[in-house]
Parts: C-alpha cells; structure tokens; sequence
C-alpha cells in the first residue's frame, strides 16, 4: 500500500466529509499520469482543493465537519524550494495554521534522509528542509505512520483498526 492509500483509508475511517488538499503541480505527462491515478482511486465524494503554495490558506477554507488530507507535505515544500521562498517561514506559517485548525489533518510526506547525501546543494538543501519540517510535524502529530515496502508502521501513537 503506497502512503496516500494509507492515508487515505485512515480519513475514510472517520465517516466524515473529505477535503483533499492537493500540493502538487502537472508540469509533465507522467506528472499529470500520476495525478489522475490519485484522483481515480480517491473516488469523487472528495472536495479537492488545488494549493501548490498556500496551505494556510487551503486549511483556513475547511469546514469544521471535514477531515482533511493534504498530499503532501514534500511538494509543497518543492514548490516553495523552487519559487526561492523562504523555507523556515513557510514551516511556521504552515505549523501556526495547523496548530488553529479545528479539523482532524492528515498529512503525507516523504522521509527524504534515509538516503545517500545530495552531491549538491540544492538537493542538500532541500533534505534538510524536509527533515526539520517532518521533525516539526511529527512533534505537533497524535499519530505518525511511515509506510515501508507497503506496511504501515507507528512511529508515535496507536495505529488504528482500518477495514
């Protein structure tokens, strides 16, 4: 199971209108491939919000009676990576709108530093970026899940009983 479809069955659990935030942008055929799958297998009883850049913005616009998926965490960062904006007052605009939200979120990332390190900066940059604002999510989180080779495991918290 990849980490969306975890993700995804963690918010069906709730029985709750569904808000998927979506951070990521179609800049190519595989990229719009990739997207389209994602929406076919969430299924239409989503509403989808489209916000590369603003979560806060996106999280502001819940309805208190949703839940709330945004996918993921590493786009968004990218996206904000590649505009040149800065990293560590994205992190706290993002953890502040998390912090007033009166929705259960969830929210997909990747672990980007189990790996080699970058042979370059920007790459460099970015997987520390990724790993401070993973630290920051996690220390805010009830539940924190990684997903290995398809297999949900707690990393903090009580993993629920999903069917």
């Amino acid at each position: 199971m990849r980490k969306s479809a975890f993700a995804e069955r963690l918010i069906f659990a709730t029985a709750k209108p569904r808000r998927y935030i979506a951070t990521a942008e179609a800049w190519d055929d595989e990229m719009r491939a990739r997207i389209a799958q994602h929406q076919q297998d969430r299924g239409s009883d989503w509403v989808t919000v489209e916000a590369p850049l603003d979560l806060p913005a996106a999280l502001a616009a819940a309805h208190a009676d949703e839940v709330v998926l945004i996918d993921c965490a590493t786009l968004w960062l990218t996206n904000h990576l590649l505009a040149d904006h800065d990293l560590t007052a994205q992190t706290a605009a993002l953890m502040a709108a998390c912090a007033a939200s009166p929705v259960p979120i969830v929210i997909v990332s990747n672990e980007t530093g189990w790996g080699i390190v970058p042979d370059n900066a920007l790459a460099r940059r970015f997987r520390d970026a990724q790993g401070r604002l993973n630290q920051r999510l996690a220390g805010q989180a009830r539940l924190v899940v990684t997903v290995i080779a398809g297999l949900p495991l707690a990393l903090k918290g009580q993993l629920p009983v999903l069917a």
